[in-house]
């Protein structure tokens, strides 16, 4: 098993303190590893590699991705196209 360090805020702390001794959890560790799956299983990190993420800037891949109108083709003349 990994261990790791987190340094958290005190009311963070409190509140899986107090949920651990109300009786939720076990222990202090059980609530901490329930908290990370739970966490984990919103981000759907097994099955969602690759989809809807942004390889960079959303702001610059926004505008990148736009046209300049007096850079496009003129085959289509002054009429409007659809």
């Amino acid at each position: 098993m990994t261990k790791i360090e987190v340094d958290l805020p005190d009311r963070i702390d409190s509140e899986i303190a107090r949920l651990a001794e109300q009786g939720e959890f076990l222990n202090r560790n059980e609530a901490i590893e329930d908290f990370l799956t739970r966490g984990l299983q919103a981000y759907d990190v097994e099955n969602d590699q690759g989809e809807g993420e942004a390889d960079g800037d959303l702001f610059t891949d926004t505008i990148d991705e736009q046209q300049d109108p007096a850079a496009l083709d003129e085959e289509h003349g002054d009429e409007p196209t659809f």
